[in-house]
Formats: structure tokens, C-alpha cells, sequence
């Protein structure tokens, strides 16, 4: 893998790390383990995963401390985009309206979620309208 490649798309074990890596910002395998407690996933595979992360280019590991500490080198935005581009794709044909009204039409969302929606909605269009 050349040093310009992007980084491969994360796995979804991967993703829950990086999860809690862009929430909680550097942390160790233990803080990492502890943060995934729900998920029943041994220390070891935890500390697995995120050695293999750190060869993937995912995460960065300072070993200046014992414990070692690890963080996040892709960006959540970027990457949360990038795995919706690639749903939109791959279920929706490509049509991104298509994947809106499937959310919503299986989930309800909050009054302040659709007023969310309508601002982006309504931010896009202006900027539509400006080209």
C-alpha cells in the first residue's frame, strides 16, 4: 500500500473503535475495552484489532508511556461520508433521495430532527441555486 493511498475502509469492529476514539479522543486499549463493554469483546481482541488498525493507517499508537496510547488518523466526518456515499451506492442506485425517504419512513424522527433535515435541505438548495 503506497503512503498516498487512502486507508481502507474500516471493518465494523473497527468502526466501534474508532467510535469511541473520536468521542473520547487518545486513549489506551483498556479505556477502549471499557468503552465497548456492551459488546462482550475481549481485552485481547480489542488490543488485536487495534495493532492491525495501526498497520491499516487507521490509528496512530505513542508508546512514550507504558500504556500505550492510540488515536484516531481518519477523520469521522470524512469517513462517515464516505461509508454513506458507499451505502447510497450499493442499496440506493445512487439516489441519495432514495435513501431519505427510506430513513424516515422507517424511523420516526423527532420534530427537531426534521427541522435538522429541512435546514440542509434548504442550505443546499441555496448553494444549488448559486452555481
Amino acid at each position: 500500500m503506497s503512503k498516498s493511498a487512502p486507508p481502507p475502509r474500516p471493518t465494523d469492529a473497527e468502526l466501534a473503535i474508532l467510535e469511541v476514539l473520536w468521542q473520547r479522543g487518545p486513549s489506551t486499549v483498556r479505556d477502549v475495552h471499557e468503552a465497548l463493554a456492551e459488546r462482550q469483546t475481549g481485552y485481547t481482541t480489542v488490543l488485536k484489532l487495534m495493532q492491525i488498525m495501526v498497520d491499516k493507517r487507521l490509528l496512530a499508537r505513542d508508546e512514550a508511556q507504558r500504556s500505550h496510547v492510540y488515536r484516531a488518523l481518519v477523520d469521522q466526518e470524512r469517513t462517515r461520508r464516505r461509508l454513506v456515499a458507499e451505502l447510497v451506492d450499493k442499496v440506493f442506485g445512487g439516489s441519495a433521495a432514495q435513501l431519505v425517504m427510506h430513513a424516515l419512513s422507517e424511523e420516526k424522527a423527532t420534530p427537531a430532527e426534521l427541522a435538522e433535515i429541512r435546514g440542509v435541505i434548504d442550505d443546499y438548495e441555496k448553494k444549488r441555486g448559486a452555481r
